[in-house]
């Protein structure tokens, strides 16, 4: 049964500790930080891992290049590009390194591979770049996109070691030797310029100081071994360097005799002091502008 009577006041001294504690409670709701937006994985086909604020953010427009432009790479081209349609029909699939020779289109045909197979197969997979200073915070990417309904490739640039960094060992352990292991649904692409991910002198070192040489230096060069498929990258030729030349410039409708399109690649050649993709593509950029084109 209820009572009709009224409430006895509070004294002033509650009523003030109230107050105080109310302002407490309100501070401190203001100084904690807010809870994290959830990652929508079918937001957008690319997205960046932002590590701070443990979110994806989509990229509206990946910068890449068609796949078929991308010249003297044929083998490794067909190979990624077979391995990540596997992956994303739902079969079995393996991690990817593709390491070697600068500016020869390691990145770029990640990104086209990408771009090809959702042209094939719209919608089916997610590329998500994340970067190598924040490789210690992949197992928190990989809880976020294990329970996601949307396969996934997730990709590392540049990727490599010096002596003070051991976020090596989360990589090895994400990959293949963790509890968890790699989620079903994610695969892990990294491009380098070194096969094994470690400098050499790095490698002397762990020879020269540890116990046990044999066993550092196993510890170390066996991160690459938990890629299940290597793709190497060289210098191309004289000739492979002109096929790119002419498949960019027939691409963009940049009209110049041959023999004047390849004297000038050659000259830039020279001047650079190198062959590769990229030399080719800063040529064709260069070429493009005088000549009132668009390449984008």
């Amino acid at each position: 049964m209820t009572s009709d009577r009224p409430l006895p006041a509070l004294s002033t001294d509650t009523a003030a500790g109230l107050a105080v504690f109310t302002r407490i409670a309100e501070a401190l709701e203001r100084l904690a930080p807010p809870v994290p937006a959830k990652s929508d994985i079918r937001a957008a086909d690319g997205f960046v891992w932002d590590a701070a604020h443990t979110r994806l953010e989509p990229v509206p427009r990946i910068n890449r290049v068609p796949m078929e432009l991308l010249r003297g790479v044929e083998l490794q081209r067909r190979t990624l590009y077979e391995n990540t349609e596997r992956f994303a029909l739902g079969l079995p699939a393996n991690n990817a390194l593709l390491w070697g020779a600068r500016g020869m289109g390691k990145s770029s045909l990640v990104k086209a591979v990408h771009a090809e197979i959702n042209a094939r197969h719209p919608g089916s997979l997610a590329l998500i770049e994340i970067h190598r200073e924040d490789l210690e915070t992949l197992p928190k990417l990989l809880h976020i996109l294990r329970d996601g309904d949307r396969r996934a490739v997730v990709y590392c640039d540049d990727l490599s070691f010096d002596h003070s960094d051991n976020s090596y060992k989360s990589l090895k352990a994400v990959l293949e030797g963790g509890i968890e292991g790699r989620p079903e649904n994610v695969l892990f692409y990294a491009t380098s310029n070194r096969r094994h991910l470690m400098a050499r002198d790095m490698i002397e070192n762990e020879r020269s100081t540890a116990i046990n040489p044999s066993e550092a230096v196993e510890e170390k060069v066996s991160l690459s071994d938990r890629f299940g498929l290597w793709l190497g990258f060289h210098s191309c030729d004289q000739d492979t360097f002109f096929a790119m030349i002419e498949g960019y410039a027939q691409a963009y409708g940049i009209e110049v005799p041959r023999d004047q399109l390849l004297a000038e690649a050659r000259e830039w050649q020279v001047t650079r002091g190198s062959r590769s993709g990229r030399v080719a593509w800063q040529f064709i950029q260069d070429l493009a502008g005088r000549h009132g084109k668009k390449v984008a």
